[in-house]
């Protein structure tokens, strides 16, 4: 019965071990920078884990307007470039001479094949949904990604980087879902900065 004892927590150990190891990963995109942006001058852009953020936040949004799942979208979007951790963001030039969906399925399934069942489960039936884009909620994800790098453009657009207008002619095609092509409508006529002004008062 000790040694029965001994065995399950030190599986218990090795699977938080393995999540610690998975966190730590995670953490690593706060440092890897989204590459598409020094293609249209952006010296210092984003982080891939700053990108990924606001990912999810906007498809939790999306999601509640097309009456989807909201917890399957967010995670979708949370974790949509989890393996750009070990193989670095490529932009699109890059994807063009380089199969790099097949690397980042690899990458994926290597990522979270130590995590615990059930998080290993759930997280490898959502990629292969959003990758498939099977369903209402991987579509939503997927233009949750688009809809975010479109206001990521318009915020640097708004910042005196002009160079990133070319974005705005392709990207939008892409879009599926009502809400977010409402939404990319709005983008176009709004000011990234129209957020702080109403809250911050100048005085003389």
């Amino acid at each position: 019965m000790k040694s029965q004892n001994k065995k399950i927590k030190n599986i218990k150990k090795k699977t938080q071990h393995n999540a610690l190891n998975f966190f730590a990963e995670a953490g690593l995109l706060k440092r890897i920078k989204r590459s598409g942006w020094w293609v249209a001058g952006i010296d210092d852009p984003e982080t891939v884990a700053e990108h990924c953020f606001r990912c999810a936040v906007i498809g939790y949004y999306l999601a509640h307007l097309e009456k989807v799942d909201p917890y399957k979208v967010t995670v979708m979007s949370l974790f949509n470039d989890i393996h750009e951790a070990r193989i670095n963001d490529l932009h699109k030039m890059g994807h063009f001479y380089i199969d790099f969906k097949d690397a980042e399925k690899r990458v994926f399934k290597e990522q979270i094949k130590d995590l615990d069942q059930s998080v290993k489960l759930e997280l490898e039936r959502f990629r292969k949904d959003l990758d498939r884009q099977a369903s209402k909620e991987s579509i939503v994800a997927r233009d949750a990604d688009i809809l975010e790098c479109l206001l990521q453009a318009k915020e640097y657009y708004d910042s005196g980087h002009l160079g990133v207008k070319r974005f705005f002619h392709r990207a939008p095609q892409y879009l599926k879902t009502k809400s977010a092509k409402a939404m990319w409508h709005g983008i176009q006529s709004w000011h990234s900065g129209s957020w702080w002004e109403r809250i911050v008062k100048f005085e003389r």
